[in-house]
């Protein structure tokens, strides 16, 4: 069983870093970039504003009271008929706001307890239609795009405020597979890690295909009140054929850096409530785990069943503020991480989080500056959680008790990590402030306290919409930190209590036709956020992009061109420069969903008391040439460090994949990484992943899954100044029964097996875990 463990990290060789020699930071390649940006946006459109888009007004419809509805994907109800009929009209995508080719509507209902929205879908071609089960929120992956979005679907944005800044998502592929999502619209960023309880069914019809959904108010989180209220909409369709056609129910403009400022507007909602919105979820996981004592030679012992019984509670304060609770929690999860070639690299490896008590409200929590990231919990024996929005006012505030303290290093040049068998409370407090149309203030408070350890980091950030197309944004951080002293002396770090502080600053224009940004970033040698995710410190680094773009005409072979640019210098506190690059990526999206995205990277790098000139080129294509069928490849090549070694090689990244849905039940994902370094025309090391996952789904509830990932790793000891294990090998194997009533009420059933190999020693078992998990979530 894969468990959660804290951070996953990367130790970086330590050395004492030599005199690199005084150099100035001339900041030449960015000030060019900076001037060559301002003068191409006032050549080419006047006053630095490009050009304005004349757009119909926003659409008002009602939204009237039904009675119950039958979730089936038919439509049959009387109620659908007397609902306004909202219609996508417009196609965002290859097209510009132009009518779409195929008809859409889309009806909205609501009841005491419950949101209704169906979709009629029209389809000249019916059998063209791309609809497979799988597994809710197969959004991303390792490399390419998620099974989701190979698949004909719909989706609802959901402002339940109308103030521009946040919405629920809801997506439905025609068999009824749900996927859903929190928006922000300041960062343009999806969050599929959180998780509703709503029914969702689809049917393909002779006139293409319904889907019909309901989401309980105690689901969303709106104003605390019993008039009427209006909420933004914004209904879309995915109309993947030649190209991926997008849909919507009201136009985009590609000269506005926003969304929900232009989507309809629903009126009529009132005397509306979550109810008591009391959820509890017990869970109850059953483990065993096997280990052999004497590897390889010994016998695999078996372990103890080990009973986890855990209870988390969730209660709706008022339609917007929310309390979670969680005792001895079932912190698990039983379904593998992705894994990432751990050789040759500097800094620590970063793992999205999945456990469920940290994704309500996650976003609320997240800044520039990662200073909360929460897999640096690892196995607590309570958590609370207070989270919501009243007025312009947005709070937040998370406190757990951990068995365990997981702790990460950061430099300039590199990273180590260290988990301490200790007891560690942790609490982090968020206040945010809406601003006028778009904009906002914030402030965060972080901390973790232990036995003579403590870190305590404070942040003020922001985000202004000066315009349309321009943005600013910042962050400032300060942070107080104290290890014990035979961490500190074990990890090179200061035994006193020491301070550090951090600054982030950013500004974008992001039009329809130019797009270029500034971004300055500077985090002392001693900050430290024990609660985030800080990887580097000891630099400042300045960056400036460039990026044109050309649209493609309607019915042409491609869809969208553009030719990026962009600088960046890093320097460490002492005015050494550490790293300078300036990188050439242009881009197309074209027929069959195929993008092609090559690079060209100039790098100049400092480690280890070593200046460095490096030529990387990099390609990354991905096609979707039919439906369920998904090819990727990426080839990254050139001159690369060795940093076990301290010198410069060539190396070479080679990773193609292929995802493949066979009929509507089968899943493949099959994907090889292999990496290589030379010196000299020498082999230092290569290195191969390979990952391979099949799926069968029974029906949109249930599936079986086996996962297989294999490592191998051979390093020639005549290259390394140290004794290495010339090859290692490593295989892990999961076999996993999913049934899934709705994200918490859930039955896992599983096996997994860790298998090691040496130079002269056959795989063989290390452990094998066997595991059985029950949840079920009780509204009350």
């Amino acid at each position: 069983m894969s468990s959660y463990s804290g951070i996953h990290f990367t130790s970086a060789t330590k050395f004492k870093t030599t005199n690199l020699g005084k150099r100035r930071l001339t900041g030449k390649l960015f000030i060019f970039i900076l001037i060559f940006g301002f003068l191409f946006n006032a050549t080419t459109y006047g006053s630095g504003e490009e050009k304005k888009t004349t757009l119909p007004p926003t659409q008002h419809f009602n939204v009237i009271k039904a009675g119950s509805i039958k979730v089936d994907g038919h439509l049959k109800e009387a109620a659908w008929e007397q609902a306004e009929k909202v219609e996508l009209a417009y196609e965002w995508d290859p097209g510009d706001n132009t009518p779409a080719p195929v008809k859409t509507q889309c009806m909205i209902l609501f009841s005491d307890s419950k949101l209704y929205i169906a979709f009629r879908c029209e389809d000249p071609e019916p059998q063209k239609i791309r609809a497979h089960l799988m597994d809710r929120d197969s959004m991303t992956a390792s490399m390419g795009s998620g099974a989701f979005t190979r698949d004909d679907f719909v989706t609802i944005m959901i402002d339940t405020f109308n103030d521009n800044r946040r919405a629920f998502k809801f997506m439905v592929n025609p068999l009824g597979v749900q996927s859903d999502a929190i928006y922000t619209e300041a960062e343009k960023y999806e969050d599929f890690s959180w998780d509703a309880i709503w029914a969702s069914a689809g049917k393909i019809t002779d006139y293409g295909y319904s889907v019909e959904i309901a989401i309980p108010f105690t689901q969303l989180r709106f104003p605390n009140t019993r008039d009427k209220q209006t909420w933004g909409f914004s209904m879309r369709r995915s109309y993947p054929r030649n190209f991926q056609y997008i849909f919507a129910s009201h136009p985009l403009d590609r000269n506005m850096d926003s969304v929900l400022s232009l989507s309809n507007h629903g009126a009529g909602l009132e005397n509306i409530s979550p109810g008591r919105d009391i959820e509890l979820n017990p869970t109850l996981t059953l483990q065993r785990t096997d280990a052999r004592v004497d590897f390889p030679g010994g016998n695999m012992e078996s372990g103890k069943i080990e009973v986890e019984p855990g209870l988390s509670a969730r209660w709706g304060i008022t339609p917007n503020m929310t309390l979670n609770a969680t005792v001895n929690p079932d912190f698990s999860h039983v379904e593998a991480d992705a894994a990432q070639l751990e050789v040759n690299t500097r800094y620590a490896l970063y793992y999205e989080e999945k456990r469920p008590f940290f994704l309500e409200g996650s976003d609320y929590f997240r800044t520039p500056i990662e200073a909360v990231f929460t897999r640096t919990v690892v196995d607590p024996v309570w958590g609370g959680k207070l989270t919501g929005k009243t007025g312009k006012n947005v709070v937040g505030f998370f406190s757990t008790y951990d068995r365990y303290n997981s702790l990460l290093f950061p430099s300039n040049l590199g990273s180590s990590s260290a988990m301490l068998n200790q007891d560690v409370l942790g609490g982090v407090l968020r206040y945010r402030r809406d601003l006028g149309k778009g904009s906002r203030i914030g402030v965060l408070y972080t901390g973790r306290v232990g036995e003579d350890y403590g870190n305590h980091v404070g942040a003020v950030d922001g985000f202004f919409r000066l315009t349309g197309t321009k943005s600013l944004s910042f962050q400032f951080l300060g942070s107080i930190t104290r290890y014990p002293d035979d961490v500190s002396q074990e990890n090179e770090q200061k035994n006193d209590q020491f301070s550090g502080s951090g600054i982030y600053a950013r500004f974008r224009h992001y039009g329809r036709n130019f797009r270029y940004g500034f971004e300055y970033e500077d985090l002392s040698p001693d900050f430290r956020a024990d609660s985030g995710f800080v990887s580097r410190v000891d630099y400042r680094k300045y960056s400036a992009y460039i990026q044109p773009v050309v649209w493609g005409k309607k019915g042409g072979w491609f869809n969208l061109m553009s030719f990026k640019v962009t600088g960046e210098i890093v320097a460490d506190y002492n005015g050494k420069v550490t790293d300078s690059m300036l990188e050439f990526s242009p881009m197309i999206s074209c027929a069959l969903q195929t993008l092609i995205w090559p690079e060209y990277k100039l790098v100049k790098e400092s480690y280890a008391g070593t200046d460095y000139t490096l030529n990387r080129f990099r390609i990354y294509v991905e096609t979707k040439p039919f439906s369920g069928v998904e090819t990727f490849f990426y080839l990254k090549a050139g001159d690369g460090i060795d940093y076990s070694n301290f010198r410069k090689g060539s190396i070479m990244i080679l990773h193609p994949g292929i995802k493949w849905g066979i009929g509507r039940h089968l899943y493949v994902n099959v994907n090889h990484n292999y990496e290589h370094l030379n010196f000299q025309g020498d082999r230092v090391y290569k290195a191969h992943l390979f990952q391979t996952q099949l799926n069968y789904h029974f029906n949109v509830r249930t599936f079986f899954r086996a996962t297989f990932q294999y490592t191998d790793i051979k390093r020639d000891q005549a290259m390394y100044g140290y004794t290495i294990t010339p090859h290692t090998q490593k295989l892990f194997t999961q076999l996993l029964f999913s049934y899934k009533l709705n994200p918490q009420t859930v039955l896992f059933l599983g096996f997994s097996e860790n298998q090691r190999g040496y130079q002269n020693i056959e795989l063989t078992g290390t452990d094998r875990t066997f595991f059985l998990k029950i949840g079920y979530a009780m509204g009350m």
